[in-house]
């Protein structure tokens, strides 16, 4: 495929912008290519400026659970704008969605809109210290949780992907009081529990990780999890920005059963539109301002064209009553086709990611063996077969309800092509 126009947007975009991205693993480093140059999208394709065609695997990394342009979300769009764009003020959409949201997920009993996924967490670990009065918190080596300051400690997505195992101009004393454990592990767990007992205000936890490739919980980790945090008074945190609306339209919590304290929300939820949620037991949330002593604010919160998106989107994933058993079909089609051909595959329902290594990935650890180099030989030729897939081994792979049988085939085959050149 010719990109030449892509090729020199990008050489124009590094005079404006670090590396030329607007967010690092979007440079393709990685995978030995530089980045496309999207100019539109519909259903499960996006189109480049050069004006060639790609079935569509990264979904605007998730959001797009429903394929490109959903004309029902489309339209509420619109209607929105005509309106006007922002307000900064109370509108009756708001109440609407927090409805729609507390329908389907009713652990998160008092709730909060934002505008990405890194202020859902920030604002919900704030939250979780202010109504515990404790400062250290617990994540998970390889869990991405947004790019805040205290978080920043062995995360997963880009940083893997390029190797920072931290990141420079964040303070040490910003991430004194976050302790690591290992993600699965319960014995690391339970040993920082041992030493700090009555210090950890909260365990913050992508329910199942998407930020190291996918890496599903096993058996009765979640349960664990619950039960350790319950006995120490500590607040659980699940991070659904990801599995929010994907795993099932009650997020991971409902597909595994188990209960959080809190929970964040983004990607789906804002319906393609920057929104994210931050939310849980009533008792918590009543510690933020103006009911509490912990602030937090923004001006484009509760923005009403990202709200409409969002409800539009949520409301078409509740009269699709099959969503999620076809989202199931495909991605398994897809799956076996990479089974059959020799890949390590982690899949939980729609989102999936091959690992080149010949070890099972349940870690941040394990999930490092995998043979990047191999991956970007992988990235490439699919690619170049008109197939668009994230351009690193550390992220997930998203299937839409707007992908086709004809094109899940398609991927499927490809797959095995690449096995077999």
């Amino acid at each position: 495929m010719k990109t030449n126009k892509s090729k020199e947007l990008y050489e124009k975009a590094k005079t404006f912008m670090p590396g030329g991205v607007n967010s690092p693993v979007r440079a393709c480093n990685a995978v030995g290519r530089t980045p496309l140059f999207i100019d539109r999208a519909s259903k499960d394709k996006i189109y480049d400026v050069d004006g060639n065609e790609y079935i569509d695997y990264i979904c605007s990394w998730g959001p797009n659970i429903l394929g490109h342009s959903r004309p029902e979300v489309i339209e509420a769009v619109i209607k929105s704008c005509e309106k006007g764009l922002t307000f900064g003020a109370c509108h009756e959409g708001e109440i609407e969605l927090a409805e729609l949201i507390k329908k389907h997920i009713p652990s998160m009993e008092m709730l909060r809109l934002v505008n990405s996924g890194t202020e859902a967490v920030m604002s919900a670990i704030r939250a979780a210290r202010g109504y515990t009065h404790r400062d250290k918190i617990i994540k998970f080596e390889g869990c991405y949780h947004g790019h805040s300051d205290g978080l920043l400690v062995k995360s997963g997505s880009g940083l893997l992907t390029n190797s920072i195992p931290d990141s420079a101009g964040v303070p040490k004393g910003y991430t004194d009081n976050t302790l690591l454990a290992k993600y699965n592990d319960k014995i690391s767990v339970q040993n920082l529990f041992d030493e700090y007992s009555d210090e950890i205000a909260c365990l913050i936890v992508e329910p199942c990780a998407a930020n190291m490739g996918v890496v599903p919980p096993e058996k009765d980790f979640l349960k664990f999890l619950r039960e350790i945090t319950t006995k120490h008074n500590t607040v659980l945190i699940f991070d659904e920005v990801i599995t929010g609306f994907r795993l099932s339209i009650g997020g991971a919590q409902q597909y595994y059963g188990i209960t959080p304290d809190m929970t964040t929300l983004g990607k789906i939820v804002g319906g393609g539109m920057p929104l994210a949620v931050y939310g849980g037991k009533k008792e918590i949330m009543e510690c933020v301002a103006p009911l509490g002593s912990v602030y937090q604010a923004g001006t484009l919160s509760g923005n009403p064209t990202a709200v409409a998106a969002g409800i539009a989107t949520l409301k078409v994933i509740e009269s699709e009553k099959d969503l999620y058993t076809q989202l199931e079909t495909k991605s398994a089609i897809i799956e076996n086709a990479m089974k059959s051909t020799g890949f390590n595959v982690n899949r939980v329902g729609s989102i999936m990611t091959p690992f080149f290594t010949d070890i099972t990935v349940t870690d941040y650890d394990s999930a490092k063996t995998s043979d990047t180099e191999k991956y970007a030989q992988y990235f490439q030729y699919m690619q170049d077969n008109g197939i668009f897939v994230a351009p690193s081994q550390f992220e997930a792979m998203f299937v839409s309800a707007a992908h086709s049988d004809e094109d899940i085939k398609y991927t499927a085959d490809i797959i095995k092509n690449f096995c077999d050149k």
